[in-house]
């Protein structure tokens, strides 16, 4: 059982089990689940190919600029394929993705990483592959399994994945903390970014490429984000002026009462100054001496969740985004990192809870069911719990440094494969 369980064949065996049975989910399953990329993105790009009018160049978006690049090859066989070629595709990096985790031996390099992987996959649903995410969170696990033994091309995939999605940007902030190589992080990011200006400059106008940034500040509490739930419970207890509305002009179910307009004008510094206040600690723990084997995943899984607690939108496809640092934590912990069980166990039942809001009970939760209400309250405190260890354990960090910080290297195992 333990030697088929570290099978590269039984790796890819599942693989393709759990990208057909989500494949399946995505296209004939309740709720919608690709809602987004028939509809939105396809409508997106046929206006600019029949129009000439391109999102993120010629009017301003909620995506970075190289978001079109997916969008775009989707459309490869036309618009009845489109669902399908963009399944495709993400299976396809998905694919990549595993490659950089097992290696290509028969025996499979860090085996137990990638049953969690795939595990979180399914219980995560269909949302982890119908969504402009997916592409973002397989480029970024590529990017960190690199970044140990290459840091420019780690670094460079990172900012790919945040021109694609802003999101990654917070794994580029660990790493330039973290790292000993953050002169080749840096250099990487600044590279990457000037060729996506220069390339996209000449078709666009500035403001539309700094548009992702401007667009989210006006937005109100989506009803799944963390900081909306107290406002739902109000609602389902019939507050008068407290309801769940959609909002045509960006497309999501928020929720409005009063304080809702206070609370999502907050969140944007709120989130600032607590990605300001975590980098400190890892600036702290950093110049403590402590080891980036240490330092890296934890300060990675903090920054992240920062940006998922403290963010007034709280798509359910945000939680695909703790796979990478728990992922990160998983593969370091056999070179001499912290032990990343317990965020393992949280970001399953995160996965878990996430499908059951969507799609598969997500009109019971715009109805404001107590259940759905309390899943989905369970899921956002289960948030706080991870940031919190996060958190905790820089704090640790910071107050027990290391003398001597081993090379970034894998080691090898008992069989001579990497481990």
């Amino acid at each position: 059982m333990r030697r088929a369980a570290g099978s590269a064949v039984s790796l890819w065996i599942a693989f393709a089990a759990v990208h057909l049975w989500l494949g399946f989910l995505n296209l004939y399953g309740p709720g919608l689940p690709m809602g987004d990329v028939t509809y939105v993105y396809l409508f997106w790009v046929e206006r600019g190919l029949n129009e000439g009018e391109w999102v993120g160049l010629d009017t301003a978006w909620v995506y970075p600029v190289l978001a079109l690049v997916p969008m775009l090859a989707a459309y490869a066989f036309g618009p009845d394929l489109y669902a399908t070629t963009w399944l495709t595709i993400v299976m396809a990096l998905n694919a990549v993705a595993l490659v950089s985790i097992i290696g290509v031996q028969e025996r499979a390099r860090r085996a137990p990483v990638a049953w969690w992987w795939m595990l979180f996959l399914l219980l995560v649903g269909p949302i982890t592959l119908g969504r402009i995410d997916a592409v973002t969170v397989s480029i970024a696990l590529v990017a960190v399994m690199l970044i140990a033994d290459h840091p420019k091309w780690g670094a460079a995939l990172l900012a790919i994945g945040a021109w694609i999605k802003v999101w990654p940007a917070a794994i580029v902030v660990a790493a330039f903390i973290a790292l000993r190589a953050r002169a080749a992080v840096v250099m990487s990011v600044l590279v990457v970014s000037l060729g996506v200006v220069a390339l996209a400059l000449p078709f666009g106008s500035l403001l539309a490429l700094a548009s992702p940034i401007t667009q989210q500040t006006g937005r109100g509490l989506q009803v799944e984000s963390l900081i909306a739930t107290p406002w739902l419970w109000v609602a389902a207890a019939g507050q008068p002026g407290t309801r769940v509305y959609y909002d045509q002009g960006i497309l999501t179910w928020q929720v409005l009462g009063e304080g809702t307009a206070l609370a999502a004008d907050l969140m944007t510094p709120l989130l600032a100054l607590a990605v300001l206040i975590v980098a400190v600690l890892g600036l702290v723990a950093m110049r403590r001496g402590v080891n980036e084997l240490e330092l890296f995943p934890v300060l990675s899984l903090a920054l992240v969740m920062v940006l998922i607690i403290l963010n007034k939108v709280g798509s359910p496809q945000f939680a695909t985004w703790i796979a990478v640092p728990i992922v990160l934590g998983l593969a370091w912990q056999r070179w001499g990192g912290r032990s990343f069980m317990t965020p393992a166990v949280l970001g399953l039942m995160i996965a878990g809870l996430t499908q059951v809001i969507y799609p598969v009970l997500y009109t019971n939760l715009l109805s404001l069911d107590t259940g759905m209400l309390v899943v989905l309250t369970v899921r956002n405190v289960l948030y706080l719990v991870l940031l919190g260890w996060a958190v905790q354990q820089i704090a640790i960090l910071c107050w027990r440094p290391r003398v001597a910080a081993p090379r970034l290297e894998p080691a090898v195992d008992e069989e001579g494969a990497s481990a």
